[in-house]
């Protein structure tokens, strides 16, 4: 595209009032503003492009289309926008976003019936939330995460209003505690081992699993870390003294037991899938590791030849070879078999599930209370919440226990979220969208900027 200049005449008048402070008046231009370098065409789309790309990115696509501007003057134009004076939702969702992350947080409200935004807020806080709540009454329903300071907020902002806590969130800890329970009962994830091969008339030998390395450090590291809390030395002592991270001084100190820890150091191999044929060709007679890794690799295998040998050492020590290596559940994948529904597992994942299952009665309890409450989700009987809780504290299940803990100082909001069809989905779209505008923005722009773009740009 080309530029296009306009040339335009225009009358002047002439005031005969001596007293007019004003003796030249010029003709308006309808298609311009006063002192305009460009049309309000021209302007207007400049904008919307400024609201879409930013500034140095609006700026390329301006000079593509003939519009010649600067960074500088896209993101004037975005701060020139006027105010919207919009109609106060019935039903506002609170949600925040992190403007540095893990230091500064802002919020975001959005008009859930609509999907808008209203508002941005410059922090997270109980009161500014309360302050905007007060000058804008209406709010019928709020839609918000477990965060106290939006629940303070909106109980004193709106005090009238019903607070729903959103069902993405209280799936999302229910998986965390889930997480937990699996970790704690991961003696069971293991399958009943095999008898190796042995000599006729002779009893069968198992080998007893061996430990990592990672595990016996991260046991040695659990007990110093609890030994010290408990003789009441400060977590920033701890750090300082065993000269570990803080943030893994915490980990270690929040765990319930060791078990919550070891399920990060369990690593899974590339041969793990391929042992049960190397068991099955061995007992055969065929003892070569490059054959044998030749023969899986035909199957798929991406190792090397050294991976296959180191596996077959051991058992060319004398070690007996198992007849099959019994399969060994990952925590974390046992953990998503269970927050699963069961019609969308493969036909083998459920098998092992429901082995798992029948071996340890714990984790049996904890899928059928998961799929009591995806019940409740799915089909918003929040009224049956409160049996729900008394039968999880009815069994001997601390991961659980403390999601359940979480549930009850929230309970009026949970009730709803588990109720009412409300959600706080429309404002976690908006949350991504300001993720990209901060990153077409690179960080250097300020809060005002932010606001403009997140509130106009669609």
């Amino acid at each position: 595209m080309r530029p296009a200049r306009l040339v335009v005449k225009v009358r002047r008048f002439f005031c005969d009032n001596r007293a007019c402070g004003r003796k030249v008046f010029c003709e308006s231009l309808g298609f311009a503003d006063r002192h305009a370098r460009r049309t309000r065409l021209a302007g207007d789309g400049l904008t919307s492009v400024a609201l879409a790309l930013g500034g140095r990115a609006g700026a390329r696509l301006g000079r593509a289309l003939g519009i010649g501007c600067s960074p500088s003057t896209l993101l004037r134009a975005i701060r020139r926008i006027p105010e919207r004076c919009l109609a106060t939702p019935r039903v506002l969702g609170v949600d925040d976003f992190a403007l540095r992350r893990g230091y500064v947080y802002a919020t975001v409200l959005v008009d859930i019936q609509t999907g808008r935004p209203v508002e941005v807020l410059p922090d997270r806080t109980a009161d500014t939330l309360s302050t905007w709540l007060a000058d804008h009454p209406g709010v019928e329903i709020i839609c918000r995460d477990g965060s106290t300071a939006y629940a303070g907020g909106a109980t004193s902002g709106a005090p009238n209003a019903v607070q729903v806590s959103d069902r993405w969130h209280l799936w999302r800890n229910l998986c965390l505690a889930v997480d937990k329970c699996v970790a704690h009962h991961r003696d069971s994830l293991q399958e009943p081992a095999l008898a190796e091969a042995a000599p006729t008339g002779q009893p069968a030998q198992v080998s007893p699993p061996r430990e990592s390395g990672l595990a016996t450090r991260t046991r040695h590291r659990y007990a110093q870390v609890q030994k010290l809390l408990g003789d009441g030395v400060s977590r920033a002592a701890i750090s300082r003294r065993l000269k570990l991270d803080p943030h893994t001084v915490r980990r270690f100190a929040d765990a319930a037991c060791v078990e919550e820890l070891l399920t990060r150091t369990t690593r899974q191999s590339v041969l793990d899938e391929f042992k049960p044929y190397l068991c099955l060709r061995w007992n055969e007679g065929c003892t070569d590791a490059e054959a044998l890794f030749r023969e899986i690799a035909e199957q798929g295998f991406r190792g090397s030849v050294k991976t296959v040998r180191r596996f077959l050492q051991p058992y060319r020590a004398g070690l007996p070879m198992p007849t099959s290596v019994p399969a060994v559940v990952k925590a974390r994948q046992a953990a998503g078999w269970i927050v699963t529904d069961p019609d969308n597992l493969k036909p083998e994942h459920r098998d092992q599930l429901q082995r798992l299952l029948d071996r340890s009665p714990a984790l049996a309890a904890v899928a059928g209370h998961v799929r009591e409450f995806a019940k409740m989700m799915k089909n918003l009987t929040g009224h049956d919440l409160g049996q729900w809780i008394a039968r999880v504290l009815a069994d001997d299940l601390p991961g659980l226990h403390s999601f359940v803990a979480g549930l009850q100082r929230d309970l009026d909001a949970v009730t709803a979220g588990l109720t009412l069809p409300w959600s706080s989905g429309p404002v976690e779209g908006h949350v991504n969208r300001i993720k990209m505008i901060k990153r077409q923005m690179y960080g250097r722009a300020g809060f005002d900027l932010l606001r403009k773009r997140v509130l106009h740009a669609h």
